[in-house]
């Protein structure tokens, strides 16, 4: 008499892992890309003068104004330099409705964040936003290993920082640093620079200040 064959034990189907929709870094992207558009189209500037003055593709202008491309803190500068606004100007921030710049509290739930996702590095405007502010007040955070890009950028203006958390690499023509919580840094922005957290595991975050000189 055959014995019954042992059952095999019922194999454990792999869990299935939920994919987390980033619905809040699209939605940066295309509030930043409409306040470009929005700036461009108040200067009248067509995308072809744009294009020319900044040496970027027509192509990759489009897709930044429609939030389909998330340009580098580098691309932003110098869209912000060419529309004679600071950075601050493109976080999508509204203004008073009168227009008006004189507004002096930012309180800590209102702040404007402009979140550069793809390069780990994210800007939070403590200073109340208006494109015709000429400084402006940032907590820059930085993810492990986030960074403005291998290519070294210039804009107008100068700036400033503290470091509060962390580590964080300056570069400033061919010059490299590493500051840690407590340092600080000073310089004109239309030296070469660029910044990175060198950390693997550890965030990093700076208090920084920019003062835009010809914009306005």
């Amino acid at each position: 008499m055959r014995k019954p064959a042992a059952a095999k034990p019922a194999r454990k189907k792999p869990a299935k892992v939920k994919a987390v929709a980033k619905v809040a870094e699209p939605a940066m992207d295309v509030a930043v890309g409409r306040r470009i558009r929005d700036l461009r189209r108040v200067r009248q500037f067509s995308l072809e003068t744009v294009a020319a003055r900044t040496d970027l593709s027509i192509g990759f202008l489009s897709q930044i104004e429609r939030g389909l491309s998330s340009p580098s803190l580098r691309v932003l500068a110098t869209l912000a330099d060419m529309l004679g606004v600071g950075i601050a100007a493109l976080f999508g921030a509204s203004p008073s409705a009168d227009g008006a710049s004189d507004q002096v509290v930012t309180r800590g739930l209102q702040r404007p964040e402009l979140k550069l996702w793809r390069t780990g590095v994210s800007k939070q405007l403590l200073s109340p936003a208006s494109a015709d502010n000429k400084l402006n007040l940032f907590l820059v955070h930085l993810e492990p290993g986030g960074s403005t890009g291998d290519e070294l950028y210039t804009h107008d203006g100068e700036e400033a920082g503290l470091v509060l958390e962390g580590e964080m690499m300056l570069t400033v023509d061919s010059e490299t640093w590493s500051l840690k919580s407590g340092d600080s840094f000073r310089f004109a922005s239309r030296r070469p620079h660029r910044f990175s957290n060198p950390a693997n595991d550890a965030k990093s975050v700076v208090l920084w200040v920019n003062c835009v000189t010809g914009a306005g």
